[in-house]
């Protein structure tokens, strides 16, 4: 095995003290300085300090030291052998650095992958970091980092999938909808910090279905059309810090059997398809979580 090293650090023009007290909010529910939603967020099992559990996305680690207000560092769990660490050190009364620093021994096959794709990655979460270091203590951010194609790519690649559950009770409307169903099903997805939590943002999972407004309810849209061989139903429900794609179907005769037979098929493909791809585009349009720190101000 061979040892990666990567350094990143920026001059921030505030005080080491108004940096460090937002270094201490990292991972927390008010985390200004992780970039969610376009990455996964950092969570641990309890409040910042040391022996917290968790990570962010697929890496997972634990805090190994902190000293509050300077630094913080995490030492990489399940099997990988490093660590990594942030601190933040004054260099005058209005200036201070800030430098992120990993390192960790990986095998061949770790070390391809980090060569092809984790270190672009990587590197960009970390410098948006910065970012919203400097957005949250100086109200701008100098020179924004931008996402490479390569970096686009590994992000809609490892975007989260919907997951199959029961159409959930909150969805009243669509439980409502039909007298008798023939069919229903739910495709669900957690709301990341940042994101929407209207419903009505929600409607361009069905953009170009042009299918009508049938309600409107506590947090759910029922969309949807009644045709001759069968009636349609779409729910969008946003509760309990999730957003849900449910669908109940009425079948009329024997057309309407033979033609949902082979649409049942396709059915869940497009719907986890169309959940998935507003749900990574709202998350894309969000404010950063520096300026959403900014606005709590």
């Amino acid at each position: 095995m061979r040892t990666v090293r990567d350094v990143h650090a920026r001059t921030v023009q505030a005080p080491a003290d108004t940096v460090g007290a937002l270094l201490d909010r990292l991972g927390g529910a008010d985390d200004p300085l992780f970039p969610t939603p376009v990455w996964p967020p950092m969570r641990f099992d309890r409040p910042l300090g040391v022996g917290a559990d968790g990570g962010h996305g697929f890496v997972r680690y634990r805090v190994a030291a902190y000293e509050p207000g300077r630094r913080v560092r995490f030492d990489f769990t399940g099997g990988e052998d490093g660590w990594h660490e942030i601190t933040v050190r004054p260099l005058g009364p209005g200036s201070c650095r800030v430098e992120h620093v990993l390192q960790s021994r990986l095998p061949l096959g770790q070390r391809v992958m980090w060569t092809l794709a984790i270190r672009a990655a990587h590197g960009t979460v970390v410098e948006e970091i910065f970012d919203n270091i400097e957005r949250a203590a100086t109200g701008r951010a100098s020179a924004p980092v931008r996402r490479s194609p390569r970096v686009r790519l590994l992000n809609r690649l490892l975007w989260d999938r919907p997951r199959a559950v029961e159409l959930p009770a909150a969805a009243r409307l669509a439980h409502r909808a039909f007298p008798r169903t023939d069919f229903q099903d739910a495709w669900q997805m957690d709301l990341l910090p940042g994101m929407p939590q209207e419903p009505e943002a929600w409607e361009g999972v069905l953009r170009g279905a042009s299918f009508p407004v049938a309600g409107r309810a506590d947090g759910e849209i029922l969309l949807g059309k009644d045709a001759r061989h069968l009636d349609f139903r779409a729910s969008i429900l946003v509760a309990d810090g999730r957003v849900t794609l449910g669908t109940v179907v009425r079948l009329h005769r024997t057309a309407g059997r033979l033609y949902f037979a082979v649409v049942r098929h396709v059915h869940p493909f497009m719907a986890r398809l169309m959940l998935r791809r507003i749900h990574r585009r709202l998350a894309l349009a969000a404010p950063t979580a520096g300026e959403r720190a900014v606005a709590r101000v």
